[in-house]
């Protein structure tokens, strides 16, 4: 059933204190998200592999406010974090009229990332759907509830509202978050699972993170989504992804593997063709990262093997391929991509089932 705004308020009660920690995985878009309304409404419909081990590991301590005034401290790495304060005070004031209760509490949030974060790997959505999710968890406890269907759809509603990219990070394997006509349930608000019809063969898939650059972006995504507004192609670009969502659910199912990586490459190169049309324009992509692309083109022709690149906003490099050409595949990361990454640091990763609740 799919769910409106007002399925999500909550009601208010008395405060009680309560210690939540979450793992949330990050993302990555095959259908890129790259423009949107108010409140994190995306422009078209998205869709996601959900990562396994690049995750956020998020604790939250909820006391009850002895001020009477809603207030937190957020550690990042274990040192407190005021540069953060900013964004997370307009997240909490988003989402009060859907957990009221929340005003009534002082939180103590520590979290920390397993991979190097705003360097264009979706460190917001891990740490969005973290939140999130233990946020969640008070309420479930605090209203006596099962942690079913609506728990994570709630969730995945609270995570869009602080990085729109969150709503993907709450299941897995393949989530999608935007009306699309193929999809009956899905919805602006919140991203939901791909479901029983996805191929096997994407249920392992893997993905290579290389770290051609660990730095901050330059240009953050919050700037690059504002950019949208002005850029003079992006009714054409929303149009495409719209139009490349519906040509790839039917893939998603088929397996049909030439099809998913050219629909993937256009994506990755059509999101930063939406960066240099920008103005101001810009780049993200460094020269190591076009040197990755043609090695990997390259690759692919000589040995036939389905192996793909895409990239989100920033000059990192997923290499995407199915788990039973991983013996081919690391021995040429290793030997002829790694010297392109910064320290010659690359992470190796695959799909994975979505958040889950820790100890």
């Amino acid at each position: 059933m799919k769910m409106n705004e007002n399925f999500f308020i909550s009601k208010a009660i008395d405060p009680l204190p309560y210690e939540s920690k979450w793992e949330a995985p990050s993302n990555i878009a095959l259908i890129k998200y790259w423009g949107k309304k108010k409140l994190q409404i995306p422009k078209n419909p998205s869709l996601s592999f959900t990562l396994d081990k690049s995750v956020t590991r998020t604790s939250i301590r909820f006391e009850p406010s002895k001020s009477g005034k809603f207030n937190f401290k957020f550690f990042f790495n274990d040192s407190l974090k005021p540069d953060f304060d900013d964004k997370l005070h307009v997240f909490f004031d988003r989402i009060k009229k859907y957990v009221c209760w929340i005003i009534n509490y002082e939180l103590t949030i520590k979290s920390i990332n397993t991979f190097p974060h705003s360097s264009g790997i979706a460190s917001s959505a891990s740490a969005m759907a973290a939140l999130s999710l233990a946020i969640m968890d008070l309420e479930s406890y605090l209203f006596n509830f099962e942690k079913n269907d609506f728990f994570f759809t709630k969730a995945s509603f609270l995570a869009r509202i602080g990085s729109g990219s969150a709503s993907r990070s709450i299941k897995g394997p393949v989530t999608i978050w935007g009306d699309n006509r193929k999809i009956s349930n899905s919805s602006d608000l919140y991203a939901i699972e791909f479901g029983k019809d996805l191929n096997s063969i994407f249920k392992s898939y893997q993905d290579i993170i290389l770290l051609v650059d660990k730095e901050s972006k330059n240009v953050s995504s919050t700037k690059g989504h504002d950019l949208m507004h002005s850029n003079p192609y992006a009714e054409k670009r929303f149009l495409q992804a719209r139009r490349n969502c519906d040509s790839l659910i039917p893939i998603m199912k088929s397996g049909d593997l030439d099809a998913f990586i050219k629909i993937v490459e256009l994506e990755a190169l059509s999101l930063h063709a939406m960066m240099m049309t920008s103005n101001p324009y810009y780049i993200l992509m460094k020269p190591n990262t076009l040197s990755i692309i043609e090695k990997l083109w390259d690759f692919r022709k000589g040995k036939n093997i389905p192996a793909c690149f895409t990239m989100d906003a920033g000059a990192n490099v997923h290499i995407l391929y199915p788990s039973e050409y991983e013996k081919q595949m690391i021995p040429f990361i290793d030997q002829e991509l790694s010297s392109f990454c910064k320290n010659k640091e690359y992470i190796v990763d695959q799909v994975g089932a979505g958040a889950r609740k820790l100890d």
